[in-house]
């Protein structure tokens, strides 16, 4: 499959990117990650591996993107919930980031 990271274009195999990131130890995974076999990968750490590009080039998107229309399965972080506030007082303590207050 032909794709585009950070300009330029790649032509990308599943078999091939199975075979780039084989022996390559995961590195812990704080953000968007791709599960390449049981492993989870840093999105940016596959797309170092598989285009060699320095991985201030290119997003964590186009990676996502590329290795989704692969098949592997991609995860992002998942949005935080609102914090719930109850009276008035709360919201505009948690607006303001000071610590709750017991009503």
């Amino acid at each position: 499959m032909r794709c585009v990271i950070a300009r330029f274009p790649f032509d990308l195999t599943r078999s091939g990117v199975l075979e780039s990131m084989k022996g390559v130890k995961p590195e812990p995974v704080s953000g968007e990650s791709v599960i390449i076999g049981r492993r989870h990968y840093p999105a940016k750490q596959v797309g170092q591996v598989i285009t060699r590009q320095d991985r201030r080039d290119f997003s964590a998107g186009e990676v996502l993107r590329a290795m989704a229309q692969l098949g592997f399965t991609c995860r992002t972080l998942p949005e935080a919930a609102p914090a719930r506030c109850d009276s008035p007082l709360q919201r505009a303590s948690a607006m303001l980031g000071a610590p709750h207050v017991s009503v």
